[in-house]
């Protein structure tokens, strides 16, 4: 429900801000796109994608006034729960993806990204990486999901469950908007998601929910798995390439772009042909974010 209406009530800031510049919404609507977590619960997450589908559709056309079928369209990335992976019985986390990944695909993703089966341990092996691959190509092509437009539509419990979703995530974008909207509500949200997850670590703790090779169906001794390691070699090579490029770009040109987006970032111009002189006179992605940094500062929750 969090996911949802958080995610949802971010969507909402930016159409309105789009609005609010006078863009029309047609014009935009239909290149938008979302990001969305894929758990362990399959039946509850493809009931959520499908919530969040119906919702947007509804907030596009009676909230925006949206006409064409194209800007009611939610079109989202799934990405595998990072969260749920496991650094005991590793093998078990190509179970979980292959779940989450199956719910995102029952739920209409779009696209889908699968998390390796190490990941909690260091970035994912070639061989990881590959698994995680051919565990979305054989949903693909092998299982006949995929041929099918919302296979788990007309399911009591799957319609039940949407709905249970869609009202009681509007219920917490109603609450979002008499905080004044998203930007306003950061702490309200953050505040939400640390309750959840402490409240989920919690059950992992106390045994209330299972999961499986940590708090029950655990071995004595595992053997440690190989994993990825980064050759301090290539960590050099990336050092040396960025020490090349400030000795040799033009420091003068980065030097001026930089200033001129610090002072643009002081009133309400637009940032975006800013940001693309600072990147064409070839400033660091660290660099631009300091230089918006100076202005905005650093989220800081008010306790």
């Amino acid at each position: 429900v969090q996911e949802v209406a958080f995610t949802l009530a971010d969507g909402i800031a930016y159409v309105q801000a789009a609005v609010d510049a006078g863009l029309d919404v047609d014009a935009f609507a239909g290149r938008l796109s979302f990001f969305f977590n894929a758990h362990n619960n399959l039946l509850e997450e493809v009931a959520k994608f499908r919530a969040a589908r119906r919702m947007w559709s509804t907030i596009m056309r009676e909230r925006f006034g949206a006409k064409r079928e194209r800007s009611l369209l939610l079109r989202f990335h799934t990405q595998t729960a990072g969260s749920t992976l496991q650094s005991r019985q590793i093998d078990c986390n190509v179970v979980r993806t292959t779940l989450q990944a199956l719910a995102a695909v029952l739920g209409g993703t779009q696209s889908l990204h699968t998390n390796g089966r190490d990941e909690a341990l260091a970035l994912p092996t070639e061989e990881s990486a590959r698994l995680a691959l051919r565990t979305q190509q054989v949903i693909a092509h092998e299982s006949g999901v995929a041929d099918v437009v919302d296979p788990l539509g007309g399911s009591p419990y799957i319609e039940s469950l949407t709905d249970a979703i869609e009202s009681r995530a509007t219920e917490l974008i109603v609450r979002i908007d008499r905080l004044g909207g998203a930007p306003k509500a950061i702490g309200f949200m953050r505040q939400g998601i640390e309750r959840s997850a402490y409240e989920a670590q919690r059950r992992i703790e106390s045994g209330e929910d299972v999961v499986v090779g940590v708090n029950r169906f655990e071995l004595e001794e595992e053997e440690p798995p190989a994993i990825f390691e980064i050759d301090s070699a290539a960590q050099e090579e990336v050092a040396a390439g960025l020490r090349d490029l400030r000795a040799t770009r033009d420091s003068t040109a980065a030097e001026a772009a930089l200033a001129a987006l610090t002072e643009a970032c002081k009133g309400d111009a637009n940032l975006m042909p800013f940001l693309l002189d600072a990147v064409e006179a070839e400033a660091t992605v660290g660099e631009v974010c300091r230089a918006m940094e100076s202005v905005y500062g650093v989220y800081r929750e008010e306790l």
